[in-house]
């Protein structure tokens, strides 16, 4: 190892120092006693089933392999690319899922519901099967919508190497079928993504894409030249690779606009979501990022993205895996959950629960505290009301390495976490990970958010029948069997993907929104509902991506307790367009088409 320059080596030092003392004030101030509530009779009625063999979902992940200067330490390299999207692939009502494997010339499965939550097996006769290979790359995820407006759901698979556009060219529910469009569209690009989301950015009605860099651009993973490919700084990190900002133009092709709109940072991103925090309009871009802080990119009028501050974010470097956008407080404002590392005796970061305060021009209010903080090494998350009771909760997956359970990576990473700069960017100094496990067999929490207008939640993944130790990855939620809840889909690193069911029994009603952009585009991406009810003002935004290497069916649920009163509905189109539904019928679904009501 070459010894630095003395000055060189102080700053290191000095740097190092700032950001442990930043990290050990930051912990003092967390409130991470768990919250407690009286299981046995709250929970009584709820419960999950793990149910993929029986409904016809046999899927497992496998994770790439990387060249062998850096295979010491392929287990963190390679952690991630266990995904899954809920989408209705050939247009028949029906929830439908795409899932992704990692490993080359391992096929990717998209599971077509029968029509009764049950699944057949498609991806191969639907073109969507065999995308990893040696020299184009290997898949990480998927992000579905109608980008040409036809009405039908389109898929984007991002990848460490090409990703990969395919329009969907169904003309029969029995033979999903797609073509792909990638070098057409002019998305040949080589990029190590985690992460890609749509999103009308200029609010033309044509849906623009939003692609992420995690490792630089400039690595091939699996012919490497050189070692140093890993980050610069574990709390300041700004050598990831760049994000990408491309415009539809309408016609089906798309223009590289990142220069002009100002997006194309660096920062190691793990997840994005688009919405409208500063309700002005404009769909703005809110980031998790490994290795440093949350940003949010403010939208200006369809023409530049500017980053934010003074929002609260700036003095929280952390580990960013998932960011969910949600509801907490019933009172019509954002929430954001973003998953970190917890690893009480060497690194408590703790998940952030906030609060946007943006239209106000208050930023941010971490509200997280208690269950909720810690998850342990967690990575995806999505809000859900499961027990339909008109508040919001939380389903983490978590758990980096499960390896050995005699032998673990905690001290190495340690030791290695205490240099800076080009020590810790060149993987050779690296000390090998061998048989160890690094937070593994870390169980699922489903956190529920108490019945008050405040944001406490109790942890019962044990209550409820999950207790799975798998290294979870992907969540997604749809009703899978149209049963009227929320089901959970998990995609687990080199692991099964597993399906539970919701079998929550409670006399509780609900309500089901599917939105159709005419002003707007046709998915609805960026409308916000608000349902007005006893328990007070929800609002959900329609979403692309969400929570890590996940989407959600793109259809909103809202729980409505027991005795909701009157209800009402309020869509914001992101056209500007406002429309109100009175007393709409419940336990059912609304089919809402923009200007129709």
């Amino acid at each position: 190892m070459t010894v630095p320059e003395t000055s060189e080596l102080r700053w290191r030092v000095v740097q190092t120092a700032f950001a442990l003392l930043v990290l050990f004030v930051w912990v003092q101030g967390r409130d991470v006693a768990p919250t407690r509530s009286s299981a046995g009779e709250r929970f009584r009625n709820i419960g999950f089933r793990e149910v993929s063999a029986e409904v016809g979902v046999e899927f497992r992940h496998r994770s790439t392999r990387v060249h062998e200067s850096v295979a010491h330490i392929e287990p963190q390299i390679v952690a991630t690319g266990a995904a899954v999207a809920v989408v209705d692939a050939n247009a028949d009502g029906w929830p439908d899922l795409y899932a992704t494997t990692s490993a080359h010339e391992k096929p990717n499965a998209l599971f077509v519901n029968r029509g009764d939550g049950s699944f057949d097996e498609h991806a191969r006769e639907a073109g969507l099967a065999d995308l990893n290979r040696e020299g184009v790359g290997c898949s990480m995820g998927s992000v579905w919508a109608d980008y040409d407006g036809d009405g039908r759901q389109d898929a984007f698979v991002y990848a460490w190497g090409q990703s990969r556009l395919f329009r969907n060219v169904t003309a029969s529910v029995d033979e999903p079928r797609f073509d792909e469009k990638t070098a057409v569209a002019g998305l040949e690009v080589w990029v190590n993504s985690n992460a890609a989301t749509w999103i009308d950015y200029d609010k033309d009605g044509a849906l623009d894409l939003y692609l992420t860099g995690y490792f630089d651009e400039a690595f091939d993973l699996w012919n490497l030249e050189s070692t140093e490919i890993m980050h610069d700084s574990f709390e300041f990190a700004t050598n990831g690779g760049k994000n990408l900002l491309f415009h539809n133009r309408g016609d089906g092709t798309f223009e590289d606009v990142t220069a002009e709109t100002g997006t194309g940072n660096r920062r190691w991103t793990y997840a994005v979501v688009a919405a409208d925090f500063d309700r002005d309009g404009w769909q703005d871009l809110y980031l998790a990022n490994d290795f440093g802080t949350e940003e949010l990119f403010f939208n200006r009028e369809g023409k530049r993205f500017e980053a934010g501050t003074g929002l609260d974010l700036e003095w929280e470097s952390k580990s960013g895996m998932s960011v969910a956008l949600g509801n907490v407080l019933n009172d019509g404002s954002h929430a954001l959950y973003v998953t970190n590392i917890s690893k009480r005796g060497y690194l408590f970061q703790g998940n952030n629960l906030r609060v946007s305060r943006v239209p106000d021009e208050r930023g941010f209010a971490q509200v997280g505290r208690g269950a909720v903080v810690d998850c342990g090494w967690a990575w995806g998350a999505q809000f859900g009301d499961f027990d339909d009771d008109g508040w919001q909760d939380l389903f983490v997956v978590n758990g980096f390495i499960s390896n050995s359970r005699e032998r673990d990576y905690w001290y190495q990473m340690s030791k290695i976490g205490i240099g800076t700069g080009d020590i810790v960017q060149d993987a050779a100094n690296w000390p090998p990970m061998e048989d160890r496990s690094l937070s593994g067999y870390e169980r699922t929490r489903v956190l529920f958010h108490e019945p008050v207008d405040a944001p406490v939640y109790v942890e019962a993944g044990e209550s409820v029948g999950v207790t799975d130790e798998s290294d979870g990855r992907a969540v997604a939620l749809a009703d899978l069997d149209r049963d009227g809840d929320l089901d959970v889909v998990v995609a687990n690193q080199n692991g099964r993907l597993l399906i539970w069911n919701n079998e929550t029994v409670l006399d509780h009603r609900w309500l089901g929104f599917e939105l159709q952009g005419t002003e707007s585009n046709r998915d609805a991406l960026g409308a916000e509902v608000v349902v007005h009810s006893s328990v007070g003002a929800q609002v959900q935004v329609v979403t692309a991506f969400s929570g890590f290497s996940s989407q959600n069916e793109r259809r909103l649920h809202f729980g409505l307790g027991a005795e909701p009163g009157p209800v009402r509905v309020v869509v914001r189109w992101p056209s500007g367009r406002a429309d109100e539904l009175l007393e709409p019928e419940l336990d059912r679904v609304h089919h809402l088409v923009e200007g129709s009501l």
